[in-house]
């Protein structure tokens, strides 16, 4: 790998753990201030809407400035919304904030691979990219959850402001490359036009249609099932918040596993051809209603998360490598975050909606693996028809 890549490693995964270790912190914040249970996924929705809105401004704001400069700049806004938790900001409100500032980092942390990096070594590069990712996903709520259970949730905040604060110390010394498609003009007109452009070219390209339907839905997917498994393990389970966390850094294990499998056996020329693995991790989910056993619950959850590493890895690399040609990789990882966030925000309105609806939580589970069947087979069927034609 290239001089900085390891030093950007560093820096993702300290942002990661905190992003992650922050949100059942602030979860926990929510319980001890006795707000509904259905502000926990409403949490959520209130930092992925920062991804939406700013989308046509945070890619080219990604590629107008070296984008180990823009990392910093955006964990900067991270450590403004925690100092306002600390400062007793309502906990959905400081959240959007720190929203804010991982939509501005997203496009800047991925879109840095393509100009770092030549294109057959993007997999690879990927693959450590979502290992030290889930790594931190695995860490995160662990981390969040006990420092908030054995002392506070403001202390558990107060020592997720300093990870920020060190993360942004490694992105100042991300090395600088090349400033990749600049955008032309800087007036709000022209920013949504280009926006819109960026948005349509990548959707009527064939391999990132299909590449950006796959992300979309598995982040979609994935910050909700986050949730169904908490709620999941408390009630067929009998865990608490913290005991669930275990669960989840489990799944997460399974996904750097799975990620490690693309990344050694999956050629970017072949990314499409993991696609059935989707198919099957819906099937897997919908099996959740039959389990009550903790160990048959943690070996379910780990291949669900093989199978999602497996056919995230390649598909996203995949994209990344459609969009660097076609649009510049900040605008194309703008576009991405941008479908992925309304996955994340209608998927997580649903269950958002059927919890306040007081539904089964064996109900939800079906209903979840369903979508992502035919989601899935919908995706591979008209991929496959594409290609025919």
């Amino acid at each position: 790998m290239v001089k900085g890549f390891y030093t950007l490693l560093i820096a993702q995964f300290l942002s990661a753990i905190a992003d992650n270790a922050l949100l059942f912190a602030a979860i926990a914040l929510l319980s001890q201030l006795n707000a509904p249970t259905w502000h926990e996924p409403l949490l959520r929705e209130f930092f992925v809407i920062s991804y939406i809105v700013l989308a046509p401004f945070v890619g080219p704001f990604a590629d107008a400035l070296p984008k180990g400069r823009v990392m910093f700049l955006s964990n900067g806004l991270k450590f403004v919304g925690c100092l306002l938790a600390l400062a007793g900001v309502p906990p959905l409100y400081a959240y959007a904030v720190v929203g804010i500032g991982a939509a501005a980092y997203s496009p800047a942390k991925y879109g840095i691979l393509t100009e770092m990096l030549p294109s057959h070594l993007l997999i690879k590069a990927n693959a450590w990219m979502e290992g030290t990712t889930v790594t931190a996903i695995i860490l995160g709520p662990v981390l969040g959850s006990t420092i908030a259970a054995a002392t506070s949730p403001y202390v558990g905040i107060a020592f997720i402001t300093v990870l920020y604060l060190l993360a942004a110390a490694f992105n100042y010394f991300i090395p600088k490359v090349p400033i990749d498609h600049k955008v032309e003009q800087k007036t709000l007109r022209f920013l949504l036009k280009d926006f819109w452009h960026a948005f349509v070219t990548l959707w009527k390209d064939p391999q990132g249609q299909v590449s950006l339907a796959v992300t979309t839905l598995f982040w979609g997917a994935g910050a909700t099932l986050q949730f169904v498994v908490l709620k999941w393990a408390d009630i067929k389970l009998g865990f608490s918040q913290q005991e669930a966390t275990y669960l989840i850094a489990i799944l997460a294990v399974g996904i750097a596993a799975g990620s490690v499998v693309a990344s050694r056996y999956v050629q970017l020329e072949n990314a499409v051809k993991v696609l059935p693995a989707g198919i099957y991790m819906g099937i897997l989910v919908i099996s959740m209603v039959l389990i009550s056993n903790p160990i048959v619950a943690a070996v379910l959850l780990f291949i669900i998360g093989v199978l999602s590493g497996y056919f995230l890895v390649p598909l996203n690399s995949l994209l990344q490598h459609r969009g660097h040609h076609l649009l510049g990789a900040g605008h194309s990882i703008a576009v991405q975050n941008f479908n992925e966030n309304i996955g994340i925000l209608l998927l997580l309105g649903a269950y958002t909606w059927m919890v306040g609806a007081q539904f089964e939580i064996n109900t939800i589970v079906a209903i979840f693996g369903v979508f992502i069947i035919f989601s899935m087979s919908l995706i591979t069927f008209v991929y496959r028809k594409h290609i025919q034609n």
